[in-house]
């Protein structure tokens, strides 16, 4: 089968070539990124696409804010490479300290643009005007023009980078604030379009006969069967095949009725998975962040208990909502596609090296898309719907079955964690060592503050395709670490919150963990009766985070439930609090999978639970009380909330059912099949 490449392993993608979305590099001049209509209409221009994660209400804040316009005025063009200038992709938790920033930039020289308008249009000093709701009026309110009169649907065409200073986040009046959804109404009624549900006149459906295990190459095939059926067409090119038919239901029934030969040399299983990881492994650091200071032999020779232990972290799948979708159409040589991807310039590119054809010719747009989390960077569904309107001569819809989501998407990379650590009697850590072999260096380093460290990220062989996962390897980094750190707690006797107080000198961390400590009650929890308390900090992109956790672990029963979460989080200026709320919430609830059951099993290059019947993901019966505490810092830039909210909730989780059970779990997940196990 002919895909996309894949993203690099256990890391962020970007990829495509750094153009701008009408030509040249990424723009500096006001009117590629904003537009005012004669009638008063604000459109804005992002590459960035909205995924879920509501970067629509948030980007349109930051414009609202600068041009002092209601958020009503202001309509959001995203993702789409003939209209929008070039954007590496939507990931890495990049859009609000990135592009919010930009557009703050951006609105600040149209509102000195549009002073200089009104001043000539009124004749008067640019001091003695004002801006409220999208017009510009002389001081007194006698005399005021709206801002399509003053531009007359005409180009701003000066410089972002030399015009206007954004408006600081301790005078915002609209960023900052909990401007609810843009269209929320559309979304709550299904008015609302996402990638899976746009077509077009004449619109096929196609669909991909898929190898019989991975790494399989085609020896032979028979379709004539599918080729006999009405209004099917079937598209060979090299190993790719597929059908298209005017229904969904018929192409399903003609890649069916296809018979194919493959050959698949024999692969690993889950079984077989964390030996195979460390004895692939390269001696190098792999991508991301690695610590190496003083002498790990001295701080262990300093240490009154030294303690060592191996964590381990399955493949798990991101699970989207919505399966990838794609509808392709060609006009001649040129080739429109409507794909649900965090990366719409990467996959132009993408899209134009498989097909043979320039960049220039492809066309990627990005309606609105079902969660990504980090799956989508890649376009195969687009490659697919590309290949099959090529052949077909028609436009072509390809939707994936949750069964090829699960099979054919790559997963968060599984990992093998090695951590050797020293403490003193009275709690000082004196040696940290720690190895992650294959699922990533990021969020690596220790926060904590120690004399002698080595943190190193090993590259291995994965057997399974692998990429990028909300929080990428923080998560795992997080919950080998955060475990340690109360087995070292345990070890010399101490208060786990005390015990990383003690260790730790940055404020910013420190805040988030008395915050989240507080609000939960932690000093005066008592375990007992099966119900179990655990902490767990840290730092990611920016972001600062703390998560205690209550839960129920009855080690009879092997019931093990997360009953209440309390998570305080900082990540600089809030541009949204109900909305960063929100990420929190599903942040935790997702992390909650993780933690306890979710795993990708596989046996022999094929996928063995490729169904939600199979996959276990949380449900509303595993929702726990969730609170959020929210640290508004207006003297620092806002940083991204996508992802760094997920990475406390297992260690918290692991934590708290050693308190209460006298258990230590050191694998992701703790209990696919309960405690007893």
């Amino acid at each position: 089968m002919l895909c996309v490449a894949g993203p690099a392993p256990a890391q962020e993608s970007g990829g495509g070539r750094r153009r701008g979305g009408r030509g040249g590099q990424i723009p500096d001049n006001i009117d590629a990124w904003l537009h005012i209509g004669e009638d008063g209409a604000i459109t804005v221009f992002t590459g960035k696409v909205e995924v879920g994660q509501n970067i629509r209400t948030s980007l349109t804040q930051a414009i609202a804010e600068e041009l002092r316009a209601p958020v009503s005025s202001i309509h959001l063009v995203m993702g789409d490479t003939q209209l929008t200038p070039y954007d590496m992709g939507t990931f890495g938790s990049q859009t609000t300290p990135q592009m919010a920033s930009r557009l703050h930039k951006v609105g600040a020289a149209a509102r000195e643009a549009l002073l200089d308008l009104a001043a000539d249009h009124f004749k008067t000093e640019r001091a003695s005007l004002i801006f409220s709701d999208g017009k510009i009026s002389k001081a007194g309110g006698a005399e005021s023009a709206a801002f399509g009169e003053l531009t007359k649907g005409q180009k701003l065409v000066k410089s972002v980078t030399h015009e206007g200073s954004p408006t600081p986040a301790k005078d915002w009046k609209i960023a900052g604030t909990s401007v609810p959804k843009v269209n929320g109404r559309d979304f709550v009624t299904g008015k609302h379009q996402y990638s899976s549900d746009h077509t077009l006149p004449g619109i096929q459906h196609g669909r991909v006969l898929r190898p019989a295990a991975f790494q399989a190459s085609l020896e032979s095939v028979e379709s004539t069967a599918a080729e006999a059926m009405p209004g099917v067409k079937v598209v060979r090119d090299g190993d790719f095949i597929g059908v298209t038919a005017p229904d969904a239901l018929t192409a399903e029934q003609a890649v069916e009725a296809i018979r194919a030969k493959w050959k698949a040399k024999p692969q690993i299983s889950s079984s077989e998975l964390f030996d195979y990881l460390r004895k692939n492994a390269s001696a190098e650091s792999g991508r991301g962040e690695s610590e190496n200071s003083g002498s790990i032999a001295e701080g262990l020779k300093a240490a009154a208990h030294k303690v060592q232990a191996t964590y381990t972290i399955a493949y798990i799948a991101h699970t989207p909502l919505e399966p990838r979708a794609a509808v392709a159409s060609w006009d001649g040589g040129k080739l429109t596609v409507w794909t649900g991807t965090q990366r719409p310039f990467g996959v132009r590119s993408d899209l134009a090296g498989a097909l043979g054809i320039a960049e220039g010719n492809v066309r990627v747009i990005v309606p609105d898309t079902g969660s990504g989390y980090g799956g989508k960077h890649t376009g195969e569904a687009a490659l697919e719907a590309a290949r099959l309107a090529k052949g077909a001569g028609k436009p072509v819809k390809v939707v994936w079955t949750r069964q090829e989501e699960f099979t054919w998407a790559y997963f968060r990379p599984a990992g093998v964690i090695d951590v050797t650590a020293g403490v003193r009697d009275d709690g000082t850590i004196t040696a940290w060592e720690f190895h992650n072999y294959n699922s990533g260096g990021s969020g690596i380093r220790s926060p904590y503050d120690i004399p002698h460290q080595k943190s190193q990220a090993h590259r291995s062989d994965s057997p399974l395709r692998q990429g990028s996962y909300r929080g990428l390897a923080s998560t795992a980094n997080h919950f080998a670490r955060e475990s340690h750190m109360d087995d070292l707690a345990a070890a010399v006797k101490m208060n786990p919150l005390d015990f990383r107080l003690k260790n730790l000198k940055d404020p910013r961390l420190r805040a988030v963990l008395e915050a989240a400590a507080e609000t939960f009650g932690w000093r005066t929890a008592k375990s007992g009766g099966g119900h179990g308390f655990g902490l767990a900090a840290g730092t990611e992109k920016g972001s600062y985070l703390a998560t205690c956790a209550e839960v129920l672990a009855d080690k009879d029963s092997g019931t093990v439930k997360v009953i209440r979460a309390v998570s305080a989080f900082d990540c600089g200026a809030v541009v949204n609090p109900n909305h960063l709320k929100n990420q929190i919430e599903g942040a935790l609830m997702m992390g909650v999978g993780g933690a306890l059951f979710e795993a990708i099993e596989f046996e022999n290059g094929m996928v063995t639970n490729p169904r939600l019947s199979d996959y276990r993901v949380p449900r509303f019966s595993d929702l726990p009380k969730i609170e959020v505490v929210l640290i508004d810092r207006k003297d620092v830039a806002s940083a991204g909330a996508g992802e760094t909210p997920i990475v406390c909730i297992a260690p918290a989780v692991g934590n708290a059912i050693f308190n209460a059970a006298n258990i230590r779990l050191r694998s992701m997940p703790m209990v696919p099949d309960g405690l007893k196990s």
